[in-house]
């Protein structure tokens, strides 16, 4: 009796995923989709304030997780030299520099609103939240003895909010714009 319950409740499994699969190709999928995106960063969100902007590389890939929503682990870099006035009785006064390297990652939670904007085939419109930990690694110069902490802010955690839209330019390229509280991204999306 215990194996035909087991038999029977793997078969309405398969039959319901397979259901699901079908009802899933009937409608648009998001995912399986590998962006490439640049942006310019350095005043706001989790890059921190660097004081003029900056070009920031952003990497994910999509994938579904239910209709019209997908997530996507994603990776930015960018990195900075700046300098800083410094000295004391033992060291000269003078522009000592250092390189800050600043590589978020996270993942990113993304919400389509095709079937809502009733927008054709060409066109995805989504909103979107990321969350994710920023790996910050500064550096100075060899001579430098001051406060080597100075500029850096650590390593943290941050919450960006999104809104974009991707325009298909065939069945396999598309082309983006994501607006974000932290940067801002424009790219390719290769499905």
């Amino acid at each position: 009796m215990k194996k035909t319950i087991i038999i029977f409740l793997i078969l309405c499994s398969v039959i319901s995923l397979n259901t699901m699969a079908q009802k899933a190709n009937n409608g648009e999928q998001y995912g399986k989709t590998f962006n490439l995106g640049i942006g310019i960063g350095g005043y706001s969100g989790y890059y921190g304030y660097v004081g003029h902007s900056l070009p920031v590389l952003n990497i994910n890939y999509e994938f579904d997780v239910a209709s019209s929503f997908t997530l996507a682990p994603f990776a930015s870099f960018y990195t900075y030299t700046n300098s800083y006035y410094w000295g004391n009785k033992n060291y000269p006064y003078k522009y000592y520099n250092y390189r800050e390297t600043v590589i978020p990652i996270g993942v990113k939670g993304s919400y389509y609103f095709d079937k809502i904007f009733n927008a054709n085939s060409n066109w995805d419109f989504y909103l979107a939240g990321s969350l994710g930990f920023a790996i910050v690694n500064s550096s100075w110069d060899s001579d430098y003895y001051g406060d080597r902490n100075y500029y850096h802010n650590g390593n943290s955690l941050f919450l960006d909010l999104h809104a974009g839209a991707e325009y298909h330019m065939s069945s396999h390229l598309g082309l983006f714009l994501d607006l974000s509280t932290g940067v801002s991204t424009i790219g390719l999306a290769f499905h």
